[in-house]
C-alpha cells in the first residue's frame, strides 16, 4: 500500500507519520518509508541521532542512476536524459519492489533498527541556500514521484512518504500516486483548511482521503473536526506523554505507547489494508499517462528537445501481474 501523510505545517503530520511507521513494523510488515517534506524530519522522529539524520542520502542527488536503473531496456526512452519526473513506465521498464535489493535502495536507502523491526528510509533531501532563487522544492520530490511510478507493492507491503506540508504535492501528479492520504488536522479553522483544499483536488482523480484529528482535549474538539470534515473524520489522537519523551530524544520503548493511541494506529492500517480491495491499476496507470502528458507539453519537451508523449506505451499498465518485467 501506498500512504500519503499530509497536512499544515505544526499539524503534527511527521510525528504521525513516525508513530505509523513503528506501529507497522511492529506488526512485522515490510516499510519503505519517504522523507518528502521540505523541512527534513522524519529521520529524527524515527529516531535518528541528527547526525545520521543529516547523512542520509539525497533521492535528488542520485537522479540520473535513478532514471538509468528504471529505464531499463524500454525502446520508448531513447536516454535517462529525456526522462522527467512524470516518465511513466512501459515494456522493458525496470520496475521496484518493496522488499527487494536493487541499486535504487543501494544508493538511496538507509536501514532503520526500531524497537520492533526495521524500514528502509529515504529522503529528497533538504531545501538548501543554493535552491533560493533558482530551484522550486517540487524539483526535490521529482525523484520521488519517478520511483512511485515504477513501482509495484503488494497488499502486505507499504510505502509510507511524509509529504510537504499544505497543499504543494498539487503542482504535480504526486497526490494521485497513494492508495490512502491521511490528512493530519487540528480542531481549529487554519487545521481543517488543507482538508478543504485537498478535498477539493482530490474529488476528480478519485483519491481516498481520510482525517486524522491530533492534539484533540475533548469533547468540543472532536464537535468541531465531526462538523468540519464529516464522515472523513477517522480517528483522533491526543496528548502524549509518549511523544513528548520522543521529541526530547529519549522515547520510551514503543510497546509502551498509550492504549487508545495503538489503537488509533491500528484504525489507520486498516483503513489503508481496507482502500486495498479499490485498487484500480489501470486507473492509476492512467493518471500517471496524464500527468506526464500535461508536464511534457507545458516544459519537459523544451527542456529535453524530445517529444515525451513518445515515451508513452499505450498497451502497459502497472500491476502486480507484470511480475515478469522485473529485473
Amino acid at each position: 500500500m501506498k500512504i500519503a501523510f499530509v497536512g499544515k505545517g505544526g499539524s503534527g503530520k511527521t510525528t504521525l507519520s513516525s508513530l505509523f511507521i513503528r506501529h507497522l513494523a511492529a506488526n512485522e510488515a515490510p516499510v519503505v518509508a519517504v522523507d518528502a517534506d521540505i523541512n527534513q524530519h522524519l529521520g529524527a522522529a524515527l529516531g535518528l541521532p541528527d547526525e545520521d539524520a543529516a547523512a542520509l542520502p539525497a533521492m535528488g542527488a542520485h537522479l540520473p542512476l535513478i532514471k538509468e536503473y528504471l529505464r531499463g531496456s524500454n525502446p520508448r526512452i531513447v536516454s535517462a536524459d529525456t526522462m522527467i519526473k512524470t516518465t511513466p513506465p512501459g515494456e522493458g521498464s525496470r520496475l521496484l519492489r518493496v522488499r527487494e535489493e536493487n541499486p535504487v535502495y543501494e544508493a538511496c536507502a538507509r536501514t532503520v533498527p526500531l524497537d520492533d523491526g526495521e524500514i528502509r528510509l529515504m529522503a529528497t533531501g533538504p531545501f538548501t541556500e543554493l535552491d533560493l532563487g533558482v530551484s522550486c522544492y517540487h524539483s526535490k520530490v521529482g525523484a520521488v514521484e519517478l520511483c512511485l511510478n515504477h513501482l509495484v507493492d503488494g497488499v502486505d507491503e507499504y510505502v509510507v512518504v511524509d509529504m510537504t506540508a499544505g497543499s504543494d504535492s498539487f503542482a504535480s501528479g504526486l497526490f494521485t500516486r497513494f492508495d490512502m492520504t491521511f490528512l493530519v488536522a487540528e480542531p481549529t479553522r487554519k487545521g481543517v483548511s488543507v482538508y478543504r483544499q485537498y478535498k477539493e483536488y482530490a474529488r476528480d482523480f478519485g483519491v481516498a482521503l481520510k482525517v486524522v484529528g491530533n492534539k484533540v482535549q475533548g469533547q468540543d474538539d472532536l464537535d468541531f473536526l465531526r462538523a468540519e470534515v464529516g464522515d472523513d473524520l477517522l480517528v483522533t489522537v491526543g496528548h502524549s506523554d509518549w511523544v513528548r519523551s520522543m521529541e526530547k530524544g529519549r522515547p520510551p520503548r514503543f510497546e509502551l505507547l498509550e492504549a487508545d493511541n495503538r489503537m488509533s494506529l491500528q484504525a489507520l492500517q486498516d483503513a489503508a489494508d481496507d482502500s486495498y480491495a479499490d485498487r484500480d491499476w489501470d486507473r492509476y496507470t492512467r493518471q500517471m499517462v496524464h500527468f506526464h502528458l500535461r508536464n511534457a507539453e507545458s516544459w519537459g519537451n523544451a527542456k529535453t528537445g524530445a517529444d515525451l508523449a513518445a515515451q508513452v506505451d499505450p498497451d502497459f499498465v502497472l500491476g502486480e501481474p507484470m511480475t515478469a518485467q522485473l529485473g
